[in-house]
């Protein structure tokens, strides 16, 4: 498989999740402002909607979407530690969180707080869903450690996701139970793995 990333995009989750479950991959950089790859590619000739993740199978078949692509990843480990087996209860509870990353989260942040011209109005209405949607999660995660009760690939989007507050300077203060979750997410050996292999952590 070939993971193609931007260092801090979506796609770090996908490349967390490959990293839990220990399976072989290729990771290629992509410079989503130049919408080329590191070696000078044109992506959009790859990819032509031009964003990441994008996961090329080993059959040469090329998928995005992150909420996807985790799910995908998740059940390459026989034991679908990271998902639950299918029709079970855990698997609903994780699929549910993906998707309210991916609808409440993802698509909150971008991608209106990426471009400066966005207007001031949306850009405060964002915040707002974003401070409500935060302390959602704040309140959750002062009961239990991970968003479906054990770690998931609904932990790996989560923690990508919401770690933009950082670089997009918004305050997790008012979130103690979050930012807790956030660094213990961090912690973990794979996720480590991955955020050096992107150059974000040394």
């Amino acid at each position: 498989m070939k993971l193609y990333f931007s260092p801090g995009a979506c796609s770090l989750a996908v490349h967390i999740a490959l990293r839990e479950i220990g399976v072989n991959f290729d990771s290629v950089a992509v410079d989503l402002a130049k919408h080329t790859t590191a070696d000078g590619a044109d992506f959009h000739a790859i990819s032509p909607r031009g964003y990441v993740p994008l996961l090329q199978l080993d059959d040469g078949s090329r998928h995005t979407e992150v909420a996807s692509l985790l799910q995908y990843v998740a059940d390459l480990d026989p034991a679908q530690a990271l998902i639950g087996a299918t029709r079970s209860a855990r698997r609903l509870a994780v699929v549910e969180w993906l998707t309210f990353v991916s609808t409440e989260l993802h698509k909150t942040f971008s991608p209106w707080l990426w471009h400066k011209e966005t207007a001031d109005s949306t850009r405060q209405s964002v915040k707002d869903k974003l401070a409500a949607r935060f302390a959602e999660l704040d309140t959750l995660l002062s009961k239990q450690d991970y968003l479906a009760g054990e770690y998931s690939v609904a932990d790996a989007y989560a923690f990508t996701i919401v770690n933009w507050a950082n670089f997009l300077a918004l305050p997790l203060t008012p979130y103690p139970h979050l930012k807790t979750y956030l660094t213990r997410v961090s912690a973990r050996p794979r996720v480590q793995e991955a955020l050096r292999a992107e150059g974000l952590v040394k």
